[in-house]
């Protein structure tokens, strides 16, 4: 499992803090966007992530967390602007993963994964996950997946194909969805928002589509609606 770290990223949206890349055989074959559309896919981020699953950039999983373990307490820091959990044939790779989980002690590091939840395993070994300090959010293709795994206590978020019109909406369950705050303020970034690193927030968060193949993910997600 091949992992390129920035300790530094330039990205406006995350800020100035320490950014992942896992290789592309990570991401599950339960993800409509796999190959189809995934913001990952935009140019220089693939040809980044390309080197990558290419091993020509980053190192392995257990030198990885080694670096992670050597972070400062409290650092910010996402897991994975491209890539998911280590895994295969849709299951997480619980060993892996806690061997992350462990190396973030005392750090605030979160990520996404779209790794099926209806498996009890990879259920499980989220929920481990979160427990302990490393955030897994949910990424969901619709409404009614994120307001499945919000009530089942997990950090969710959803792909919208269009603009609510308001920054907080009510989601069919009842529930809150907030647009990801990044997205509505210039000013706004990871390293200053945090909101998805807080396991136990009381929102959905909401990302528009957006990049270069956006027209693709709203057709391919319009009919996941």
């Amino acid at each position: 499992m091949q992992v390129h770290l920035t300790l530094k990223s330039s990205n406006t949206k995350t800020g100035a803090i320490p950014v992942s890349t896992t290789e592309k055989n990570s991401c599950p074959d339960t993800c409509s966007l796999k190959n189809n559309g995934c913001y990952g896919e935009d140019y220089h981020l693939n040809m980044h992530w390309n080197k990558v699953s290419d091993k020509a950039r980053g190192t392995n999983w257990h030198e990885f967390c080694n670096i992670i373990a050597g972070f400062k307490p409290d650092t910010l820091w996402r897991h994975n602007q491209a890539g998911d959990l280590p895994g295969v044939s849709n299951k997480i790779d619980s060993v892996k993963l806690d061997q992350l989980v462990q190396a973030n002690k005392g750090k605030k590091g979160f990520t996404y994964t779209h790794y099926p939840i209806d498996d009890n395993a990879n259920l499980a070994a989220i929920k481990s996950s979160n427990d302990q300090g490393f955030t897994i959010n949910i990424s969901t293709e619709n409404i009614a997946a994120a307001d499945k795994a919000y009530n089942l206590g997990l950090p969710s978020t959803v792909v919208l194909t269009s603009n609510p019109g308001s920054s907080t909406i009510k989601t069919p369950a009842g529930n809150t969805l907030a647009i990801c705050p990044a997205q509505l303020k210039d000013d706004v970034s990871c390293k200053t928002c945090q909101l998805c690193q807080k396991v136990d927030r009381k929102v959905i968060v909401g990302f528009i589509a957006h990049g270069s193949s956006k027209a693709k993910v709203i057709k391919i997600l319009a009919v996941k609606a």
